[in-house]
């Protein structure tokens, strides 16, 4: 057998050598493929550079968005406070030991002969006070109840019993007076209140829950009468054993007269004045129908 083209049929006689073609000799061509690395298992099996996992994570073992674990939720596991208050709407109270108020005392950042409220305790730096977070003022707690010995008359929102033993026993006075969110504000910041030359209005008066609080004579509440307070002076002088100072009646009655008007925000300034820093004068309303409203 002849061919016309010596290639050609050198084609064909390697052919005739080659084997027959099947599945266990194809190969792919090489270079035509990458070579895939295995990837290993663990946090290290992914990724070689040591970092551990990178890629998403499966959804199913994440919680859902605003889970916090267990079977209760947040509104049910937090008491009530109030009637229909929830956990969030509780009042808060910023503690203020005795042993923080007499060292106040001691740097001159609060001036014992001058009566003391929140203007004086925020401006002295002893208390921080936020109206926003749901402050409603200052706690005096009996913390170095032992080691106090200024004679005060102070004004916070709440107190410890102890806490007003030892006021009353260096012959003190202390009030519990409440303040909504807009007089507490105005009180702990009066300067920027002035300056908007507005009239200094009426405190509000504490709402159902708080009023037997500010009622009671034994937490010396602002709406206690006055002979009930120094009835309940005394009875807590012979349950602690100290001796009241040596005070006439009409004493007594005047140093619980010095404190605010139920109405009243600032010491020595009622409702309804106007405050002009500028100038550095006090205006009084004159009309009638002002001061009706202011006085009433």
């Amino acid at each position: 057998m002849s061919f016309p083209n010596k290639t050609s049929g050198k084609a064909l006689e390697a052919l005739r050598n080659l084997p027959r073609l099947s599945l266990l000799n194809l190969r792919p061509e090489p270079g035509s493929q990458k070579k895939e690395r295995r990837r290993g298992r663990g946090q290290h099996g992914g990724n070689r550079s040591g970092r551990g996992h990178k890629g998403e994570r499966q959804r199913g073992t994440r919680p859902r968005l605003g889970f916090e674990g267990g079977q209760t939720p947040f509104y049910l596991r937090i008491p009530k406070y109030g009637y229909n208050e929830g956990h969030s709407q509780r009042p808060q109270y910023q503690p203020l030991s005795l042993r923080r108020l007499q060292y106040l005392i001691d740097l001159g950042r609060v001036d014992p002969n001058q009566p003391i409220d929140l203007t004086q305790l925020v401006n002295g730096r002893g208390v921080t006070i936020q109206p926003l977070k749901r402050d409603f003022g200052v706690q005096l707690v009996d913390e170095g109840a032992d080691s106090f010995s200024a004679k005060v008359n102070i004004e916070v929102q709440r107190a410890s019993e102890k806490a007003i033993a030892a006021i009353e026993r260096n012959g003190g006075v202390l009030t519990c007076s409440f303040y909504d969110p807009i007089s507490l504000d105005i009180l702990i910041k009066p300067v920027p209140f002035f300056l908007r030359g507005q009239p200094i209005p009426r405190r509000a008066l504490p709402g159902e829950n708080l009023l037997p609080y500010y009622m009671d004579p034994e937490n010396r509440g602002y709406l206690a009468p006055p002979e009930k307070v120094a009835q309940a002076r005394l009875a807590l002088a012979r349950k602690y054993g100290y001796m009241l100072p040596d005070l006439s009646k009409d004493q007594i009655y005047a140093m619980l007269a010095m404190r605010k008007d139920v109405r009243q925000i600032f010491f020595g300034l009622a409702s309804g004045w106007v405050v002009n820093m500028a100038d550095k004068k006090i205006l009084k309303p004159t009309d009638e129908k002002l001061i009706k409203y202011y006085s009433s």
